[in-house]
């Protein structure tokens, strides 16, 4: 019996783990975090970018509950590896389906893999760390909603643009996020 709670804490860990990865994404990335994820919005060279550190952070923290629970520690083996299990869908999922960091390319043309792509894509829609929709990595609200979102966000911007600076779009800066720390 005792395979079966095993078996539950490493699936309940995947299913929070992609809300804590989506807060994190939010509230750390986009926030105090910047300075290692600007690397992700921006134009990759080479293999590896700066923002690629918070994986390594999550694998050190799942590695030391791995190693707590094979001490005695239950069941901390079985969140560490409910972590790891979440990174490897990351990996495969973001790293290589919406970015194309594997040496093919596939875009998926229809079903959840589509809208998980898309709700990705609508994320780096926005330029800088303010603004942006859809933190999830494993879970895509609808891609109507988000445009939404987007559009409604867009047309706020420009109204406040208006009444507060010259009408000339080329005068107004590309970008209205707050400086990199």
């Amino acid at each position: 019996m005792l395979w079966l709670y095993n078996t539950l804490i490493v699936l309940a860990t995947i299913a929070a783990m992609e809300i804590i990865a989506a807060l994190a994404h939010k509230y750390i990335m986009h926030g105090w975090g910047w300075g290692w994820h600007l690397s992700h919005h921006e134009p990759r060279k080479g293999w590896f970018e700066v923002n690629d550190l918070y994986a390594v952070v999550f694998a050190v923290l799942s590695i030391v509950l791995i190693y707590l629970g094979s001490i005695g520690y239950w069941p901390l083996q079985w969140i560490g590896a409910g972590m790891t299990a979440y990174g490897l869908l990351y990996f495969m999922v973001h790293d290589g389906l919406v970015h194309q960091r594997w040496p093919f390319r596939y875009v998926p043309r229809r079903g959840y893999l589509k809208r998980l792509y898309m709700a990705h894509r609508l994320h780096h829609a926005v330029r800088g760390r303010e603004g942006c929709v859809s933190f999830g990595f494993l879970y895509a609200p609808p891609v109507d909603k988000l445009q939404a979102t987007l559009r409604q966000r867009h047309g706020r911007r420009r109204r406040r643009d208006a009444a507060t600076g010259p009408q000339n779009e080329a005068a107004q800066p590309a970008s209205r996020e707050k400086p990199a720390r």
